[in-house]
């Protein structure tokens, strides 16, 4: 697993970035671009670009690695985990992170998706069928134990850094927010056995909606609930303090509600999830930030002009990775082009507090 050690040695060893490009991650450090690898075919073509795109981020600076194993039906974590295996960096200076929570399919979709899923996952009673979303959804304790099995095989791993459980708001077409809360806490307690146990480091949540969204939104999830569920899932386990330590949310230009939306309850009053997160000292990734490329063909003429960097593209991760409490910025990066702009976009600076803060008024 990355170390304090590994992370600050792989940090020097890359010097050349601009002020703020490395920010902590608990006792080590994290670029503050990473590798997203959620888009593209399920092919043996777009496999061997990830796994070049990915070898090149690791060697040129960026130790940040984001993937799920539904993601192109398990190919990319595979694909992460030989990019890892074959890249020139020691494993100690990596962060990697996966997800689980969607149920998904081995390599290719099958021609009968729901026959599938009944056959390898409820038939077997790895899944029992009422905690079945959309027939493609599931965040129970005992499926959360085995995707995370299927994850570690996958991507080549003794240990993750950082395992999310993805989506929680899904549940929440079916069930009560009450009765996802309860669910995350099962989750969390099985979460906290498995970091107890060295399988993982950390753990947290990854989200579309649930942070961003105003508290009476039906996708809504409360930010300070999430975090109290946390606390007493490790207490259940028997830990004195839990490992719960990140958030994952989509952050961009035109999707900027994290910051935007104030519907945390903080001590004071209501807080956006950028600022509530930074409070409770989580560390957030933000995902979209290119808007799935849409940001490389426009983007607010007021906003970009205030950003550093060679390329749109480039201006746009400079937007993402300015926000308060941002850890990392990831970015789909499916080809080396791509990965040695995106890495060289944090030769530039960020904005700052108050260059920030300005494009909203």
């Amino acid at each position: 697993m990355a170390t304090r050690d590994g992370t600050w040695a792989y940090r020097d060893a890359h010097g050349d970035f601009a002020r703020t490009f490395y920010r902590r991650f608990g006792d080590g450090v994290a670029a503050s671009i990473g590798v997203g690898t959620y888009l593209g075919d399920p092919t043996d073509e777009r496999d061997e670009s990830y796994e070049a795109a990915i070898r090149t981020a690791l060697e040129s600076g960026v130790n940040v690695v984001d993937t799920a194993i539904n993601y192109r039906h398990q190919r990319s974590e595979r694909a992460v985990g030989r990019a890892l295996s074959d890249a020139d960096i020691d494993r100690e200076a990596a962060v990697i992170a996966t997800k689980g929570g969607f149920v998904p399919f081995d390599g290719e979709r099958p021609a009968d998706p729901g026959a599938f899923v009944k056959r390898e996952y409820v038939d077997t009673g790895l899944v029992d069928h009422e905690d079945l979303v959309g027939g493609q959804h599931c965040i129970a304790p005992a499926f959360i134990d085995d995707q995370l099995d299927r994850s570690l095989d996958n991507l080549g791993l003794d240990t993750l850094d950082l395992y999310y459980v993805h989506n929680p708001e899904t549940q929440l077409a079916e069930n009560s927010r009450e009765r996802v809360y309860n669910q995350l806490e099962a989750a969390f307690e099985q979460l906290e056995h498995r970091a107890d146990e060295g399988d993982i480091n950390h753990y947290g949540v990854a989200t579309w909606d649930a942070f961003r969204v105003p508290a009476d939104h039906e996708k809504y999830l409360s930010l300070p609930e999430v975090i109290k569920r946390a606390r007493a899932a490790a207490k259940s386990a028997g830990n004195t303090a839990t490992h719960f330590r990140a958030l994952q949310l989509p952050f961009n230009v035109f999707m900027a509600d994290a910051f935007t939306v104030e519907s945390h309850g903080g001590p004071e009053g209501p807080q956006s999830a950028l600022w509530f997160a930074h409070e409770a000292g989580l560390d957030v990734f933000t995902s979209a930030s290119m808007m799935q490329g849409r940001l490389a063909a426009e983007m607010p003429e007021s906003v970009e002009t205030k950003l550093a960097g060679e390329t749109r593209a480039q201006r746009a991760i400079n937007f993402a990775r300015s926000a308060p409490g941002v850890t990392c910025s990831l970015v789909g990066t499916g080809s080396v082009e791509h990965a040695r702009e995106n890495v060289d976009a944090g030769r530039y600076e960020p904005l700052g507090a108050d260059a920030f803060d300005a494009v909203f008024e």
